[in-house]
């Protein structure tokens, strides 16, 4: 969005502080600041510094790429880069994120971006992505999509509707904590796919003790295999992609699926094919730039 296509600064920084259900007394003593020179610069009679647009996006938990938004909308020039993952100042950036997705081989693990597109995967991601259509592959994979498309994972799941649950209310959420437009436009898409017919969820009274974690389970050429993931996240990011970027490590549920994935490993070999759309810890379906999930 250009600057002559975004809002007054001080509406901008009331939208974000309702949505944190902050009153300007509350954010103003997070901010070092006066209630009254922030109600002055919601209603545009004050134009805030750089320092105070800053610091109250920061006490906002503003999103890096917001923040540049905030930034152009009270004159300023933006603060954070966008920089390619694949570019040359990412060197370390991407040596960690392979690392982490070859060590957590013969487990499945994979790099999303702030909209859930595969950015990278490790050849385990193979056992997730091979049971999906090409046309959910390509131009590059979406996890919310395979996920939730009814010829996707949900054509192969078992108890769907406790997850279906689960990523669409950690997809709102997301989308409103972070006021992304484009997140709520995937949220919209996907909350209306249809739910297979053999997925309809049992009664609550039905399913017994819940379990530590919600677990995906699905059902592949080797057997019933059941997983759950946890999210990783870098800490302290300055880069917008890096802000954006997120690693999920999907684990085994139960010796069975454990031996699968393990077996996996000699059924392709070090140099084997790669997972799906792509090889090894490369980018996935070209080039690309939120908890326990699943």
């Amino acid at each position: 969005m250009g600057v002559d296509q975004l809002p007054p600064i001080g509406v901008l920084l009331r939208e974000w502080r309702l949505r944190r259900k902050l009153s300007q007394l509350e954010l103003a003593l997070r901010a070092d600041t006066s209630s009254r020179h922030l109600s002055c610069v919601e209603t545009g009679r004050a134009r805030p510094s750089q320092k105070m647009v800053s610091r109250l996006a920061h006490h906002l938990d503003v999103p890096l790429r917001e923040r540049n938004s905030l930034l152009m909308a009270a004159g300023y020039a933006p603060v954070y880069r966008e920089r390619p993952l694949d570019g040359e100042d990412m060197r370390a950036v991407r040596s960690a994120v392979d690392m982490l997705l070859d060590g957590h081989d013969p487990y499945p693990a994979v790099v999303v971006d702030r909209l859930w597109n595969v950015v990278r995967a490790n050849r385990a991601m193979g056992v997730l992505l091979d049971v999906a259509p090409p046309e959910l592959l390509a131009p590059t994979p979406n996890v919310m999509r395979l996920a939730l498309h009814p010829e996707g994972l949900p054509a192969h799941a078992v108890d769907y509707g406790e997850v279906r649950a689960y990523l669409l209310g950690g997809l709102a959420q997301q989308a409103h904590t972070t006021g992304d437009l484009a997140l709520r436009a995937l949220y919209d898409e996907v909350s209306v796919y249809e739910v297979p017919a053999h997925e309809v969820p049992a009664p609550a009274q039905e399913r017994g003790p819940r379990e530590a974690v919600v677990p995906m389970r699905f059902r592949t050429p080797y057997g019933e295999l059941a997983m759950f993931s946890s999210v990783a996240t870098f800490g302290a990011p300055a880069d917008v992609t890096l802000s954006e970027l997120a690693i999920e490590l999907f684990f085994p549920m139960d010796q069975h699926t454990e031996g699968v994935l393990r077996g996996r490993v000699g059924e392709l070999g070090m140099s084997g094919a790669g997972a799906g759309a792509g090889a090894g810890a490369g980018v996935v379906g070209g080039e690309g730039v939120a908890e326990e999930g699943w």
